[in-house]
């Protein structure tokens, strides 16, 4: 039987994205974290994914999480961290042996290029 390795003691905040159609695009919104999208989680960076790309190296800033089983997450939302940084879910969320008890899924920090 799985057992995580790390507490779940890195709060988060799920934020669950709603689609609205305006001239036949779906656009997705994300709401602003409230004390409800409250989670909670192991959050593992290892210090990001390297890429060489086109001769030029750098590092994407990726993360492992690990959490109780919530069926509102999945590969469409993002979440939050208490320090404002924001990450999109990369993959569908792993429902570990499939027991509803824990999830495990990658994810990729949302910045702005310049």
């Amino acid at each position: 039987m799985y057992r995580p390795k790390d507490n779940f003691n890195v709060p988060m905040h799920l934020l669950v994205p709603t689609y609205t159609e305006s001239k036949g695009v779906s656009k997705k919104t994300y709401p602003t974290p409230t004390q409800n999208d409250l989670i909670f989680g192991s959050f593992k960076s290892y210090g990001g994914t390297e890429h060489v790309q086109n001769g030029s190296y750098s590092i994407e800033d990726t993360a492992n999480v690990e959490t109780w089983f919530n069926p509102r997450i999945k590969s469409d939302c993002r979440i939050q961290l208490e320090n404002g940084a924001i990450y999109d879910i990369l993959n569908e969320p792993e429902d570990i042996e499939l027991r509803h008890q824990f999830m495990k899924f990658k994810v990729r920090r949302v910045k702005g290029n310049a």
